[in-house]
């Protein structure tokens, strides 16, 4: 087996497993376990809490210690028992305890993946940037499938997603010990200063940083509302007779996959817009695409509004690319080249840990202010989402300043 084949196997299950679960277990926590908002929210910051704390701890160890392939093997197959566990919890204290282990051992899975491709790809004589983004494109291929198969299976509101995907990262982790070694790098040392990040801080000095690291935070708190909360959303219309034997009522995935569908072709734009608009207009279009995500959400409906739905899955796409992607492309231009990995990890600290850790509250909170009983006014709680996204966009065109200079990006340093 190829070697190419080999990591696009590895990237595919990677994001598989993490699809098996990620935007359908709201409708099992709400619909069938019948938890709060705020606790489903909560479970979500688990996420964040994990993205905050967890990847440069493993990395230290992968560095020093235990080859990153055996480390990323360890750590699925922990994960995928955590999974099992969940999948037999049903109160909100003893889930929360449950994600928070999973997400502690999944979410430095990510970066390792990317480090794994990289050292085999090199060491292979492959070119990394020309080889590496068709293997990562099947990890989003692999998230769609996922959600695909659980909701063909009927999966959406039952626990066997989290069998599903604890079988899915039992296999990925028995998987990771067949692949080629990454040796740990003895030679390489970091003292903790530099390991945790913190040389990076300095960024924070410069008052352009300062803004777009803030606005990195409050735009973050975005990024997993939809897949807290969206299926459970389309799954609610089956209480009026009119919808709920609609397509989007009964396959609530399918509907919402159209969104890493997007991913997939937005994600091959951002170079062109970058060079032709710059940083500050392309993060202002995708706090607008934010805007729209949740403010057609809130006229839609997956009957004669399905088409809503559609249009909101599809501006996904540049909403989520256009900001974490080209968020990253920024910091990595603006970045000296000795404190960029630093850089990179303190972005990540930004978005997927304290933004996500944010928004996993700030969305619950508005989903039970909502809801009387078992009923979410999910109009309006979508305008409230859609307000927020506004405001971030009018507050970051004003604090924000920066020169665009099209020529910087027409490469990028690698």
């Amino acid at each position: 087996m190829s070697i190419k084949l080999r990591l696009t196997i590895m990237n595919f299950l990677q994001f598989f497993l993490w699809g098996t679960w990620l935007t359908s277990i709201g409708v099992y926590l709400g619909g069938t376990l019948h938890f709060e908002g705020s606790q489903i929210g909560a479970i979500f910051t688990t996420l964040g809490i994990a993205a905050f704390i967890m990847p440069t701890i493993i990395g230290i160890i992968a560095d020093k210690y235990i080859n990153a392939e055996k480390l990323y093997g360890i750590c699925h197959i922990i994960g995928g028992a955590t999974l099992v566990w969940a999948a037999q919890i049903s109160t909100p204290e003893a889930m929360f305890k449950a994600m928070l282990l999973n997400s502690l051992f999944y979410m430095p899975t990510i970066s390792l993946c990317y480090s794994v491709s990289y050292h085999i790809l090199s060491k292979s004589q492959f070119d990394v940037i020309k080889d590496f983004p068709n293997i990562r494109v099947w990890g989003t291929i692999g998230f769609i499938l996922a959600m695909w198969v659980v909701d063909a299976m009927g999966w959406t509101a039952s626990n066997m997603q989290l069998y599903f995907g604890a079988a899915a990262s039992i296999a990925l982790g028995l998987y990771a010990f067949t692949l080629p070694k990454c040796e740990v790098k003895k030679e390489k040392t970091k003292n903790l200063y530099e390991a945790l990040g913190l040389d990076a801080l300095v960024l924070f000095k410069t008052p352009k940083m300062l803004v777009f690291f803030l606005f990195a935070i409050l735009l973050g708190a975005a990024l997993q509302i939809t897949n807290a909360f969206g299926q459970e959303f389309l799954v609610s219309f089956n209480q009026f007779d009119e919808y709920k034997n609609s397509f989007g009522v009964l396959h609530p995935g399918i509907i919402m996959s159209i969104s890493q569908i997007s991913e997939t072709v937005f994600i091959l734009t951002i170079p062109f817009f970058l060079q032709k608009f710059g940083i500050k207009k392309v993060m202002l279009m995708a706090m607008l695409a934010w805007v729209l995500r949740f403010g057609l959400f809130s006229i839609g409906n997956p009957g004669t509004g399905v088409i809503l739905i559609i249009l909101s899955n599809i501006v996904y796409g540049m909403a989520f690319d256009f900001f974490t992607i080209s968020g990253s492309l920024f910091v990595e231009k603006e970045t000296d080249a000795k404190i960029r990995s630093s850089a990179q990890g303190l972005y990540l600290m930004m978005t997927n840990g304290l933004g996500i850790i944010l928004g996993g509250y700030f969305s619950g909170f508005v989903v039970d202010l909502y809801t009387q009983g078992s009923n979410r006014n999910w109009p309006q709680i979508w305008l409230i989402f859609a307000g927020y996204a506004l405001a971030m966009a009018i507050l970051f065109f004003l604090l924000f300043k920066h020169e665009h200079k099209p020529e910087d990006f027409k490469t990028v340093k690698h």
